[in-house]
């Protein structure tokens, strides 16, 4: 469980969140929406102790994460983000094996055990044929899936993921959320994730925070649904959110130009 109290981000001299508040449980899946540049990459990385809070505390597990130290931090989280990996002579199942780095010694070896983690995470993920192909010939969604073999095998209660669908086609983005939404619910994962795709986090999701800049709102999807504060933050001259079919349309305005 992640717990913001009263935080407050910011990008330079611009505030992005101001005293925001919410609670992510395990075994719940978060769409972490909203505007591009307000704040969506800032938060899931401060969430992941890779940014700073300049107010306010982030708490795991009733633990404040700025007491944690980097290995704690590693077994409590696990952060995906969108960047792709350039590793030659690198396995798909020797870059999922890194995930258990938090739990080697010293030497960082790996022993049976691990490795039977870093088998049972890539079957979890849909990537256990990929398992001996080389790293820099994967395609963005095989190497996407294999990240998130990689988050698993780091046995993390939190995941936090950066914008996973951006570079996969509609069906795979579907595919890979629907694997997200069966970690938190069969698994009992909390697990968060940005995304632009409005469509998949109201069909998917358990629950979404949604940031309108400096405000932070969090509630369960049908609520936030009703609440009138998508259609105020995703709605144009040239855009119409429909609460009631969840669907986002283009104007006539739109149309015509």
């Amino acid at each position: 469980m992640i717990e913001l109290r009263d935080i407050r981000l910011s990008f330079g001299q611009r505030t992005l969140i101001d005293s925001a508040s919410a609670t992510l449980r395990c075994g719940t899946i978060t769409a972490l929406l909203g505007r591009n540049g307000t704040g969506k990459s800032t938060l899931l990385r401060a969430m992941a102790s890779l940014g700073d809070v300049q107010r306010g505390e982030i708490r795991v597990d009733g633990r404040p994460l700025r007491k944690m130290n980097a290995a704690e931090t590693a077994r409590r989280i696990a952060f995906v983000d969108t960047s792709r990996i350039h590793a030659e002579n690198m396995s798909a199942r020797e870059l999922v094996a890194i995930g258990r780095s938090p739990y080697t010694d010293w030497l960082g070896r790996t022993g049976a055990e691990d490795m039977r983690i870093v088998d049972e995470a890539m079957t979890t993920a849909g990537v256990a044929g990929l398992a001996d192909r080389m790293v820099d010939t994967l395609s963005d969604g095989e190497c996407q899936r294999v990240m998130i073999a990689r988050a698993l095998a780091q046995t993390t209660p939190v995941i936090l993921l950066d914008e996973p669908t951006a570079f996969l086609d509609m069906p795979n983005r579907y595919e890979l959320c629907t694997l997200l939404q069966r970690l938190a619910h069969r698994q009992g994962k909390c697990i968060v994730f940005s995304t632009h795709d409005l469509d998949i986090a109201l069909s998917l999701c358990d629950e979404i925070a949604l940031i309108d800049s400096p405000r932070l709102h969090h509630m369960p999807t049908r609520q936030i649904v009703g609440s009138g504060y998508i259609e105020r933050l995703f709605s144009s001259p040239y855009v119409r959110f429909d609460a009631a079919t969840q669907s986002i349309t283009l104007t006539e305005t739109a149309a015509e130009g």
